[in-house]
C-alpha cells in the first residue's frame, strides 16, 4: 500500500537536526541526495528534536524539492562506548531496562548550559536532565513543557535522569500509577525503585 502512493522504507544516519530552523536530513544510505525531515514529521513521532548521528528508519517519498520524509518510524540514539557522563557508572546503563520509566514533563531546558530540569508527575522534586545524556538517549534538544519519559538515578547531589524517552513510552509504562488516588504511592514507588548512584 505505501510503496503505491511512491513511499519507501528507508534507514540512515541523521547529518543534523535543527529545532530552530524546524528540520534537518537524513544521509541517503542508498546513495544520492539526502532526505528532508521536517520537524513536524518528527512531532508526530512523538519528538521534538533527534541527535545527530542517530539512526532513523523513515517512509520517504521523492518530491519536487527532493527526497522528504512522511513518517518516522523508528529513532535509535547514536552509537556511544559507556556512560554519557561521570555521575552514571557503566553498571547503571547496563541496567537502565530495569529501571521504571516514568511520564514528566521539561521545567526547562537550555542546551548552551548543557542541562535543564524535569518533573515527574505526581512528584515534588526536580529531575536534573544534562545534554549528554539527551545525546546519548537520541535528543538533541527539549523545550519548556515537553512532554517525556524519564529513567531517573540518585546521583551525589539529588535525582537525575539516566534516560530520557518518548512521552508516549513513559506514558505507557507510567499510566498504572498516575491515578489521583495513588499520587502518594507513586513518590513510595519512585523512591523504593530508585538506582542509586556510588558516589
Amino acid at each position: 500500500m505505501m510503496e503505491e502512493k511512491g513511499l519507501k522504507l528507508v534507514s540512515g544516519l541523521v547529518k543534523w537536526f535543527d529545532p530552530a530552523k524546524g528540520y534537518g536530513f537524513i544521509l541517503n544510505e542508498e546513495g544520492g541526495a539526502d532526505i528532508l525531515l521536517h520537524a513536524n514529521v518528527l512531532r508526530n513521532f512523538g519528538r521534538s528534536s533527534v541527535a545527530d548521528q542517530s539512526r532513523v528508519t523513515v517512509w520517504m517519498q521523492p518530491t519536487q524539492r527532493g527526497l522528504q520524509a512522511t513518517e518516522v518510524v523508528s529513532i535509535e540514539p547514536p552509537v556511544s562506548e559507556g556512560a554519557p557522563i561521570a555521575d552514571l557508572d557503566n553498571g547503571v546503563i547496563e541496567n537502565l531496562e530495569t529501571l521504571p520509566l516514568r511520564p514528566a514533563r521539561v521545567k526547562w531546558f537550555d542546551k548552551g548550559k548543557g542541562f535543564g530540569f524535569a518533573n515527574i508527575f505526581g512528584h515534588p522534586d526536580d529531575v536534573f536532565l544534562h545534554v549528554e545524556v539527551l545525546r546519548h538517549s537520541g535528543f538533541a534538544d527539549l523545550t519548556i513543557g515537553e512532554a517525556i519519559g524519564i529513567r531517573v538515578v540518585e546521583g551525589p547531589r539529588g535525582l537525575m535522569a539516566a534516560q530520557v524517552t518518548s512521552w508516549d513510552r513513559g506514558a505507557e509504562q507510567g499510566t498504572s500509577s498516575l491515578g489521583v488516588d495513588s499520587l502518594g504511592d507513586q513518590v513510595q514507588d519512585i523512591k523504593d525503585f530508585m538506582a542509586h548512584v556510588a558516589e
